[in-house]
């Protein structure tokens, strides 16, 4: 099957992408409200694009035209976030904290989710998430006419369950396994690591 992406709208262009470009690691997003109570929503246009400095991207549509979803609003008044990877444990309520909420209501307080102190971090981190980055605006670039925000947001601390992650002599060992992350597919499907290998890079 040829594709010519200039023929397809962009529902069309959303539905193949998101069905072949996979699985995805999914950012679940924390952020504070107005009214100070927290905001969560999880995307899958997620990455890390750089280690020096540490920057993460999450790609956020807009509910309208000119209306900024939830998330990207409290991401550019606020300048913080925390970004935190779910695992398989987490699926019911990562995916629960998708529907739309009106603004200052608050997805954690819905959902019966606890939040602890993150050292390092204004915002609290989901206690249940064994990965967590608080994250500070880098910056945005908007693109395309739905339009899309790619918002760019650097590390600045982190929260790795002890159970998942060792400490080497140079670097930190995290067991994938452990860690059993959510990754999103294609419509309403999701994905764990059923099978993973390791090979050595060629020098």
């Amino acid at each position: 099957m040829y594709i010519d992406f200039s023929k397809l709208s962009p529902t069309q262009t959303y539905h193949t992408i998101i069905q072949t470009v996979i699985p995805r690691p999914i950012a679940w997003v924390l952020t504070e409200n107005d009214n100070g109570s927290h905001n969560l929503a999880p995307f899958s246009f997620f990455a890390p694009v750089s280690s020096s400095p540490p920057i993460l991207m999450i790609s956020v549509g807009n509910k309208s035209e000119n209306d900024k979803k939830d998330t990207a609003r409290n991401i550019i008044e606020k300048k913080q976030c925390v970004v935190h990877i779910a695992d398989q444990s987490l699926v019911e309520p990562m995916n629960a904290s998708a529907q739309s909420l009106g603004y200052d209501e608050s997805e954690i307080e819905l959902l019966g989710l606890t939040t602890v102190e993150f050292e390092g971090s204004a915002l609290p981190r989901l206690k249940a998430a064994p990965v967590a980055y608080a994250c500070e605006f880098y910056e945005m670039k908007v693109i395309g006419d739905a339009p899309m925000s790619l918002l760019f947001l650097e590390i600045k601390h982190a929260y790795i369950n002890d159970e998942i992650a060792q400490q080497g002599e140079d670097r930190l060992s995290i067991d994938a396994g452990k860690l059993d992350p959510l990754a999103r597919l294609g419509g309403n499907d999701y994905s764990g690591l059923s099978e993973s290998y390791t090979l050595e890079r060629k020098p």
